[in-house]
């Protein structure tokens, strides 16, 4: 369960920031049916929505003084919901294998997991995990941007390799998460937890297209 400080309660964080965190949450369901109907154009426009909420929520939280651990856990969770069922969308059609939107949601939890974050501590991307983040905004959007401007620079029977590439990455990033945790020191202190914990709330993490299973175009989390 996610903890709350004592002095905050549920109704303090919602704010607009993680007002349009959540907006993703709902887009990722119509995404899923836009892909499938092949309704290509509006389904480009509501990923620059959300494109354009993602960059909105992490620059409001900051300007606003909103920024948390929770609202962190919103942006990146709707990032990798929203990539997660535009890839499953996509495999309707042949163009990403099966395993990438069975592995993104597993690489965030083990993200959230690893984190913290259930505890209250911001999210903490790996250097692949960040990467990752960014690609499938990328391939899951490239070819619904393809068809609604009827432009065909990469070949759409390349995806489905694209999309095993990522599956790969994924499950190094996973596998490389995973080795450090077993390598950490038995005794590591949770002070010890608290003062990185405390560098990574000074910057607002960037927008979810650079988190981890995440999330686009942004990825180190709103932390509204």
């Amino acid at each position: 369960m996610l903890t709350l400080p004592a002095h905050t309660s549920l109704m303090s964080h919602i704010n607009l920031p993680n007002l349009l965190s959540a907006s993703r949450l709902v887009m990722a369901g119509v995404m899923v049916w836009l892909i499938a109907e092949s309704a290509w154009v509006i389904a480009a426009a509501v990923i620059w929505l959300a494109v354009v909420t993602d960059v909105l929520d992490g620059f409001l939280a900051r300007r606003l003084g909103t920024s948390s651990s929770l609202g962190g856990a919103l942006d990146h969770g709707s990032d990798a919901l929203l990539v997660t069922a535009m890839t499953f969308a996509l495999t309707f059609h042949g163009w990403a294998p099966i395993l990438l939107p069975i592995l993104i949601p597993a690489a965030f939890l083990q993200y959230l997991l690893d984190s913290r974050a259930l505890q209250g501590q911001p999210l903490r991307a790996s250097f692949l995990g960040r990467y990752n983040g960014i690609a499938y905004y990328f391939y899951a959007g490239w070819p619904v941007q393809q068809l609604a401007l009827g432009l065909t620079p990469i070949p759409f029977d390349w995806f489905i390799w694209i999309g095993w590439g990522l599956v790969l990455t994924t499950v190094i990033s996973m596998l490389d998460r995973l080795a450090t945790l077993l390598s950490k020191p038995a005794n590591e202190t949770v002070s010890d937890h608290h003062v990185d914990d405390q560098l990574h709330l000074k910057e607002r993490q960037r927008p979810a297209w650079e988190v981890e299973g995440q999330s686009g175009p942004g990825q180190d989390g709103n932390e509204s």
